[in-house]
């Protein structure tokens, strides 16, 4: 297919928008070799005794990141290093639950995220899980 440059503007934007994505778009990431930590759209059905529940589309943190251990001959036996894919910022969004019980507050609060990063694991922000 061949325009000359004088075609009407609109015909090259209908042209350009019919090209297929991988023309018009940078490389995809290959997500089974990806290592990092990136905000990724996410949705969860948001409930709590009392009330109905709500699906919610959200950001959050999601990753890879590097995460080690090596046996060492002095106790614990292990030298370790652990990261996890978490939020570096967040905000605080809140909802109405629906069909919540008259006694029920119906507010319902999650975190945004706005940037992540491979970090330790905060237990008072994230469920961490640990070896006994």
């Amino acid at each position: 297919l061949s325009l000359p440059l004088s075609s009407p503007p609109l015909l090259w934007l209908l042209l350009l928008s019919s090209l297929s994505p991988p023309l018009l778009s940078s490389p995809s990431v290959n997500l089974r070799r990806f290592t990092g930590c990136a905000v990724r759209e996410f949705t969860f059905l948001a409930k709590k005794p009392g009330c109905g529940g709500l699906h919610i589309t959200t950001d959050a943190c999601w990753g890879r990141c590097e995460t080690w251990e090596k046996p060492i001959v002095d106790p614990p036996f292990i030298d370790s290093f652990q990261r996890v894919c978490t939020y570096n910022a967040s905000r605080l969004v809140t909802v109405r639950l629906p069909d919540c019980a008259a006694n029920v507050d119906p507010s319902y609060s999650y975190p945004s995220a706005l940037s992540c990063e491979c970090g330790v694991c905060q237990t008072r922000t994230t469920e961490c899980i640990t070896s006994a």
